[in-house]
């Protein structure tokens, strides 16, 4: 016969709170089990995408969907495909500049209000990777496809395989390139169109750039998009931020989200969305988190800050709004019952 130690017979007397004390855990764990209810009002319905020139359109396709009772979800996709079908746009969608071989690669993410996210990255002749990232998220057991393999699943998605062939305003753009052969982002290109040549940094980088978008809807939920053709003439292979959820974009329904626009690698060294999310999750406004996090990025990043651009906008449960940019002429759109208006971000890097 086996006796039970005097030890053991004491743990099994002893109830849960007792033993979670002994154990050390526990004044934490009952702090999460225990937590009231929020009393907050519910955050009336908003959404709000980075750069205004996009936001004109995409914002008015998502808000569609929000002012029918619609899902932020449902919405912050119809609102990003806006940007990704049309094909004057130098960034975003295939019609947008190629990369340093002539193609034109394509970068999206998608996350709802359950921490369900989808992405693709690198993924050629499908037109709409904002809708291929959810259905990675939907109908898949991954988080991110790349590269071929990403088309692939689309062909399995029913997607059709586009042509190859550049727009006439990329195609136009890379000869230029090819001249001179140079990878140099511009500052601020969002704000031109595509057609346009170039300016040029003192770096003289191409830019490139993005259309982030978040949304709450009329349940509270919070969602967010980000689809790019990343930079004009990258090194074959590049992916910038935009695909990477932490990076290009996040969303925590209990706290907010955040989504990112400009210099992907920079965002990816500080892991833009997620900081600006947690610093709102201890108190920080949407602005002041946004702010936070440029100044973070400019204690990290090993680049000259006046060569290269970011932007953050940002939203909390509340429904409060925020932004904040590297260098100035970072705008955005923010759309409510009330209609469409610009807003012009704050920025660190004074000329």
């Amino acid at each position: 016969m086996t006796i039970a130690s005097p030890k053991s017979h004491y743990l099994r007397q002893m109830n849960r709170r007792d033993l979670l004390k002994l154990l050390g855990i526990g004044s934490t764990l009952l702090a999460f089990t225990s937590k009231r209810p929020s009393k907050l009002k519910k955050a009336k319905p908003l959404v709000i995408s980075t750069w205004y020139n996009q936001s004109v359109t995409a914002n008015v396709a998502a808000w569609d969907i929000i002012q029918k009772q619609g899902f932020a979800i449902d919405a912050v996709e119809a609102g990003v495909q806006v940007s990704e079908n049309d094909p004057m746009n130098c960034c975003v969608g295939l019609g947008a500049n190629p990369d340093r071989e002539g193609h034109v690669t394509l970068d999206a993410s998608i996350m709802n209000h359950k921490h369900e996210v989808g992405a693709v990255a690198c993924v050629e002749r499908i037109k709409s990777p904002i809708h291929l990232a959810r259905q990675v998220m939907e109908k898949s057991p991954h988080v991110m496809l790349v590269g071929l393999g990403a088309q692939e699943f689309a062909l399995q998605q029913g997607h059709p395989l586009e042509s190859e062939e550049l727009s006439g305003h990329a195609k136009a753009a890379y000869a230029e390139w090819l001249k001179t052969s140079e990878y140099k982002p511009i500052l601020n290109i969002e704000k031109s169109t595509p057609i346009q040549t170039p300016l040029k940094l003192k770096s003289g980088e191409f830019n490139h750039d993005t259309i982030g978008m978040l949304a709450i809807d009329e349940f509270g939920n919070l969602s967010g998009a980000c689809t790019t053709s990343g930079m004009a003439f990258k090194m074959r292979g590049r992916v910038g931020d935009s695909p990477i959820i932490g990076a290009g974009l996040y969303v925590d329904n209990n706290v907010g989200a955040a989504t990112a626009t400009g210099h992907g690698e920079e965002v990816i060294r500080c892991c833009g969305s997620f900081l600006i999310v947690e610093l709102m999750r201890n108190g920080h406004s949407p602005n002041q988190a946004c702010k936070i996090a440029v100044e973070r990025l400019l204690e990290m990043t090993p680049r000259n800050p006046k060569d290269i651009q970011i932007g953050f906008i940002a939203i909390n449960k509340q429904g409060e709004y925020g932004s904040y940019s590297l260098q100035q002429g970072f705008d955005f759109g923010i759309t409510t019952s009330e209609g469409t208006k610009q807003i012009q971000a704050k920025f660190a890097v004074k000329a």
